[in-house]
């Protein structure tokens, strides 16, 4: 793929982009699918954050830190054969489940346009069941609001938002998320905020591979027949940024679902990335935008209006363009002992999962949750409050891995 150093005829530098945050500001203010402390891991599996390394050679071979190669091995997988196809053939017997097994060696060219495309979104739906689990503190379910595109450039309007792409026994797939800043680095961030459900597949599985992230895919929001010709400039305007440490809270881990459940409310991530060809820059800095998080978590009636961004993937949607909902929260609750999540109106569908929430405070944009899950008849979207467990996650990645 195209270098991020390389000029792009479309970026038109920095003073376009670092309008991002502006736009993003400016439709919020104008009309405004996912139990216990948070937890995650060192690569050591010592409390801190989920993580782990990865590197690639001078030779553009995979090479895998000899910890974690023999912990591959520990699992019977063949590190010397990842870069040719290993890690494509999985079980539940070889799934890295544990905090301390996350492994994410970049393989350069992986995302090439064509495999982006044929990723398949990561559909999280609530059963009826979940849905009403917690109906004595639920508000009634929001009516349905008509996802609107995004307007073109995405790096003038909403620059933080982007795809990530990933590996699952199933094959590609896809999410959303949204580029963060980081508290100890500022102006130099190289973090990305998504869904726990993106990266890990909870208590019935482990972590998901290549993990990638791609700011303003398809930047002009290009056609179908349009992409089939597109170039890596085209689909990755900024490049592609690997995920090299992950963090998500223990709550996901342990008790993740693949439909809504008690881990919904727990289903965040944070991704520190790396470009895949190598720059200078961050990604906060190659992007010219980033986003605060808002971690005190306002019950959904102090909020007048939230906004959820992402790239929905299945029908009537094709994933190749970005998509918006704006709407007045209101609260799901999916057992008496959780936190209550916020529930929207919205038509976006699977591949949205990720995306971030974001709302106006004191006339700034910040980012207050992400789409977690939704109805099989995609009628709203819901996202988990972003609380102390969230904010510890967020900070353990921020101070132990965000400067390297």
């Amino acid at each position: 793929m195209r270098s991020i150093s390389v000029p792009f005829a479309r970026r038109r530098g920095r003073q376009r982009t670092v309008l991002a945050t502006t736009g993003l500001a400016a439709a919020l203010a104008l009309t405004a699918t996912g139990c216990g402390g948070s937890g995650s891991h060192t690569a050591n599996g010592g409390a801190g954050a989920t993580a782990s390394q990865s590197a690639d050679g001078a030779d553009g071979k995979v090479q895998v830190p000899a910890g974690l190669a023999n912990r591959l091995k520990e699992h019977g997988i063949d590190v010397s054969q990842w870069e040719s196809g290993g890690w494509k053939n999985w079980d539940k017997s070889k799934w890295l489940r544990d905090a301390k097994d996350f492994v994410n060696p970049v393989i350069k060219g992986l995302w090439k346009p064509d495999r982006m495309q044929s990723a398949q979104e990561a559909n999280k739906t609530v059963s009826t069941q979940d849905a009403s689990a917690g109906q004595g503190t639920s508000d009634q379910p929001p009516r349905p609001v008509q996802a609107l595109p995004e307007k073109t450039p995405y790096h003038q309007y909403s620059a933080p938002v982007g795809k990530v792409f990933f590996d699952s026994p199933r094959g590609p797939m896809v999410c959303s998320g949204t580029v963060i800043k980081d508290v100890n680095h500022p102006g130099r961030s190289n973090l990305v905020w998504t869904a726990g459900h993106c990266v890990h597949a909870g208590r019935d599985g482990g972590w998901y591979r290549n993990i990638a992230f791609v700011p303003s895919y398809n930047d002009d929001g290009d056609s179908a027949a349009q992409m089939r010709t597109a170039g890596a400039a085209e689909a990755a305007p900024y490049g592609t940024w690997w995920a090299d440490w992950v963090s998500t809270s223990n709550e996901w881990i342990q008790r993740g679902a693949e439909v809504g459940n008690d881990g919904s409310p727990y289903d965040y991530s944070v991704l520190h990335v790396k470009p895949e060809n190598g720059s200078g820059k961050s990604l906060e800095e190659t992007v010219g935008a980033a986003l605060d998080v808002d971690f005190s978590a306002p019950a959904a009636n102090q909020v007048a209006e939230m906004g959820a961004w992402g790239y929905p993937a299945a029908p009537p949607y094709n994933g190749l363009k970005m998509f918006k909902c704006l709407d007045r929260p209101g609260r799901l609750s999916m057992g008496p002992a959780l936190p209550d999540m916020y529930r929207i109106g919205c038509t976006m569908t699977g591949g949205s999962s990720g995306g971030g929430w974001f709302r106006v405070v004191n006339g700034k944009t910040v980012l207050v949750s992400n789409t977690s899950i939704g109805p099989a008849d995609h009628s709203w979207l819901a996202g988990p409050p972003l609380g102390q467990e969230a904010k510890a996650v967020y900070e353990s990645m921020s101070r132990k891995y965000g400067g390297q």
